[in-house]
């Protein structure tokens, strides 16, 4: 059979070459698929539920009441002069945008593999996708903050939102990506040791402990203020309080770090990805 050589095709399946090779080009092609994905996730999550889209507010809503509970009022743990439920709300808000991008992109591989053994389309739509769909969810998440927040300043104008505001879509940015990246190297991971996805549950948690989401970074001293800095989450949850709340241990030395590392942690996480994605059928 003789092929006419000017003849174009729309689409060339080939192998990876080159370990950065993302092929963005297909995945901007492949965009309706992203938003058909992003649809999927809500309609799959909320569908036999009850209560349906309302578990945006109650989720963290009945976190903060519980923390404000135990470490407010029960170990009196400060709040830097910031009102308990603000306080505890933003943080609670940043950290479950940034675990549900990890620990969703981490199973990636495993909750996806029949469609990945069957149709053809770029794989990084797959962790995209849950970035996007968890970032709707952040979103709502954080007007109900909002409306807390004007509640407060109307009641005691106890607080001030300073500059530092104009920072907030770069510390979405950093969340998203970080998630992303730790995301996608624990699902190459989880491709051969399953276990992991069981620790990362457990290890989530002990994460979240070692970030200011129940204390401010200002009541700590010495050594163990310096090794809870040193994890990249901590300068933008601190970002995020001095942005809408006033208080926060933050400044552009910090941000350069967290920068610096949410790309190290990126360029791993896609070099591993593009390396897995060849294979990882035949091992899962």
């Amino acid at each position: 059979m003789n092929l006419d050589n000017d003849e174009k095709w729309d689409l060339i399946i080939e192998p990876k070459n080159k370990l950065f090779d993302l092929q963005l080009k297909n995945v901007w092609n492949y965009r309706d698929l992203l938003w058909l994905l992003v649809k999927r996730d809500f309609v799959a999550f909320y569908k036999q539920t009850i209560l349906g889209p309302i578990w945006f507010f109650i989720q963290p809503l009945f976190t903060m009441l519980i923390y404000v509970f135990i470490f407010g009022n029960l170990a009196g743990i400060s709040t830097d002069g910031i009102p308990q439920p603000l306080f505890y709300l933003i943080g609670i808000t940043s950290w479950t945008y940034f675990s549900e991008c990890l620990t969703k992109t981490a199973s990636v591989f495993r909750d996806n593999v029949g469609i990945f053994g069957k149709v053809y389309f770029p794989r990084l739509i797959m962790p995209l996708s849950i970035v996007v769909s968890n970032l709707v969810r952040f979103g709502i998440q954080m007007l109900m903050f909002i409306l807390v927040m004007v509640y407060y300043y109307i009641l005691n104008n106890s607080f001030l939102p300073t500059f530092y505001i104009l920072y907030f879509p770069l510390f979405i940015l950093l969340m998203a990506l970080q998630g992303l990246g730790l995301g996608m190297i624990i699902s190459a991971l989880t491709t051969k040791y399953r276990d992991l996805v069981l620790l990362l549950t457990f290890g989530i948690q002990l994460l979240m402990y070692s970030t200011t989401i129940i204390y401010p970074l200002s009541s700590l001293n010495g050594k163990i203020k310096f090794l809870i800095s040193l994890n990249p989450i901590t300068a933008i949850i601190e970002g995020m309080r001095l942005g809408f709340l006033g208080k926060g241990t933050f400044d552009i030395n910090s941000l350069a770090y967290s920068i610096t590392v949410t790309t190290i942690i990126l360029v791993i996480g896609v070099v591993i990805f593009n390396k897995v994605e060849k294979n990882f059928v035949d091992t899962i």
